[in-house]
């Protein structure tokens, strides 16, 4: 081979290389590119999409978009997906399980199709579906739980994934998929909690308000954030929201993160009374605070909101009231007793 053919050749491998990497959404359902169309044919885009839930999550919103489930040693369920191809050409998917973990507050994907433990109790009755234009397959898959496996929670995706044809050899893989959180145990299931401890106000070198807070995972099951925010009371007494909180947040059993709002770019310094809800499937709590922006690049302090829902307060600290409350009210009844029998003496 001649010498000025090698860093050519060179060139053109890591070239394929780099259009060949995955290209991967997991945010439960979604569409990516797709379609087996040649230069100047449209794209098109394949889906996912998660067909069934539990009966006792049904008013779980997560149940619709992810497996969030708790199963026995031995217990075994199954599910269906469909996949949609959404392009005017045939389409080739493949339907496989993967690891996943949750780190820094994130749902991370792992490479390629690493394996854990759970993507290996995940089995899929059609690994691979052979779609028609503008149709749609369902395929089922089963998780079984051996006798053995330890208690706690686990993490996967099951993933469907297409590559799309381009120049020689060169191809994009793309996927997307609907997350699985599997909690193991004996028993029922674990309890999910959250508690939101501090709300930083702040502004963007631009002049951007956000408001941060700082939340903590007090549950035993992993927790997908969401929420809104509304501000009242403000300078002439505006109000302003609701607000949506950033998507993305993950944190697993003990973990410590933070959510954002982003604001209005015109929006007063304040002071403003915030008004913060988060929620995690069923689970939803409330913190209030007043609060004011910063100047631009600024950070505000960090408020302790109000104690604004009383399933916020620590749960030893819930029990005594209750005690105390039944103390009292005991108190009451024997000195009314103590004072009808006196007046009969």
């Amino acid at each position: 081979m001649p010498r000025r053919a090698a860093p050519l050749l060179l060139l053109l491998l890591l070239t394929a290389l780099v259009q060949g990497a995955v290209s991967s959404d997991a945010n439960a359902t979604g569409d990516a590119p797709g379609g087996s169309g040649g230069p100047g044919e449209p794209k098109g885009t394949f889906g996912l999409r998660l067909l069934d839930a539990p009966v006792v999550r049904r008013d779980d919103p997560r149940a619709y978009t992810s497996v969030v489930d708790h199963l026995n040693p031995g217990a075994t369920i199954e599910r269906r997906v469909e996949v949609a191809n959404k392009s005017p050409n045939p389409l080739r998917v493949s339907l496989y399980a993967a690891a996943a973990s949750i780190k820094n507050g994130k749902f991370t994907f792992a490479a390629g199709r690493s394996k854990n433990e759970l993507s290996e109790w995940t089995s899929l009755d059609r690994p691979v579906l052979t779609l028609p234009p503008e149709s749609r397959e369902t395929a089922r898959f089963r998780i079984q739980v051996p006798r053995w496996a330890s208690r706690g929670e686990r993490y996967a995706v099951i993933w469907a994934e297409a590559a799309s044809s381009g120049k020689g050899n060169i191809k994009l893989v793309n996927r997307v998929g609907t997350r699985l959180y599997l909690d193991v145990g004996p028993g029922g299931e674990p309890p999910s909690a959250f508690r939101i401890e501090k709300l930083t106000p702040a502004r963007s070198p631009e002049g951007k308000p956000q408001l941060t807070a700082q939340v903590r995972n007090t549950g035993e099951r992993a927790l997908e954030m969401s929420g809104k925010l509304w501000l009242s009371k403000g300078p002439a007494g505006l109000s302003a929201g609701p607000y949506l909180v950033a998507r993305g947040t993950t944190l697993a059993p003990g973990d410590t993160g933070s959510v954002s709002v982003a604001l209005d770019d015109k929006l007063p310094n304040g002071p403003w009374k915030a008004k913060l809800t988060l929620a995690s499937g069923r689970v939803r709590e409330t913190a209030t605070a007043t609060v004011s922006f910063p100047s631009p690049g600024m950070w505000g302090a960090s408020i302790a909101p109000d104690i604004a829902n009383f399933r916020q307060w620590p749960p030893l600290l819930s029990w005594g009231l209750a005690a105390m409350t039944a103390i009292l009210a005991a108190l009451g009844v024997r000195r009314l007793k103590w004072r009808r029998a006196r007046r009969r003496s």
